[in-house]
């Protein structure tokens, strides 16, 4: 027997970075159902453990744990089975493998992930970074980016280097405008170099969008007046084509954003920057000595 709606608990000891990230992954999947989420986070004591299971029995619903302590999560599975609701914790799986493969107890210490360690710092460095160096500015701090992303105006470029900041990757992003010098730095970089585009209807959309955003009444017909070829269909398509051209020149990769989230053009990214530095690694490398042929 199907069900068209349900309670779904996700239990943490953290932030619930983890459960939630996982709850969409699958739920995603089960479109006709209304799933109403109960989000517990930063549980680590039987108290606060109490009140979330008054909470399941209030509105009962499968549980999905990522809690470490032991005695919270026995408690915790005791009571589901007292409340006949399923419960499973998300962890255990991968614990269970890498504790058996390793040969040793994990620490079973909540939150471990989100210590202040150097890993930390770097993606706090990363976020300042891209503040600073936003839509072409502090050209000179290119020469400290990790990557950098070119492309026309609203092609994600910004929100894409924010989602690498929080990965601790330095990105800076440089906007491609037709009959505008690039920076010097870009003539031979340091690191990759990588264009975002998307289909120009789309891009028109999201332009449209943004001078609505930035134009209001009186001033609405102004920003229309100014900005009529940045939303016209073949002025945009026009310099779509010139930045592609542009990107093809330098040798650099160009990724199509048009039906990608934030998360997969990053992902690409990521390895478009590993594939980068194999190559330079490769061509760095000596090469083997030919030996003397026989006289």
């Amino acid at each position: 027997m199907s069900i068209d709606r349900m309670n779904l608990h996700l239990i943490s000891d953290a932030t619930g970075e983890t459960i939630n990230a996982i709850a969409r992954a699958t739920t995603v999947q089960f479109e006709n159902v209304d799933i109403l989420y109960h989000r517990w986070s930063l549980i680590r004591s039987r108290l606060q453990l109490h009140r979330v299971i008054g909470g399941i029995e209030a509105e009962p619903g499968p549980v999905l744990s990522t809690l470490v302590d032991r005695a919270l999560n026995v408690e915790l599975e005791a009571a589901c089975q007292r409340l006949a609701v399923p419960v499973i914790n998300v962890l255990q799986p991968v614990m269970s493998l890498l504790q058996d493969f390793i040969g040793t107890r994990g620490a079973a210490r909540p939150g471990k992930q989100y210590v202040l360690n150097a890993a930390y710092f770097r993606r706090i460095d990363a976020m300042h970074y891209v503040l600073a160096h936003d839509d072409g500015q502090a050209q000179p701090g290119l020469a400290e980016a990790d990557v950098v992303l070119v492309g026309v105006s609203r092609s994600s470029k910004t929100p894409t280097c924010f989602y690498l900041a929080n990965r601790g990757i330095k990105a800076a992003n440089v906007p491609l405008v037709p009959n505008t010098p690039q920076p010097s730095e870009l003539d031979t970089p340091h690191c990759p170099v990588i264009g975002l585009t998307l289909d120009a209807k789309v891009l028109i959309d999201i332009r449209r969008h943004r001078l609505k955003l930035i134009g209001t009444g009186a001033n609405m017909g102004m920003v229309r007046q100014n900005s009529a070829e940045y939303v016209d269909e073949e002025a945009v398509k026009a310099e779509l084509v010139w930045a592609r051209r542009l990107c093809a020149s330098h040798g650099w990769p160009v990724i199509d954003v048009t039906r990608r989230s934030i998360e997969e053009t990053a992902a690409t990214i990521l390895q478009l920057v590993d594939a980068w530095h194999e190559v330079r690694a490769k061509a760095s490398q000596p090469k083997p000595s030919q030996p003397t042929p026989p006289v």
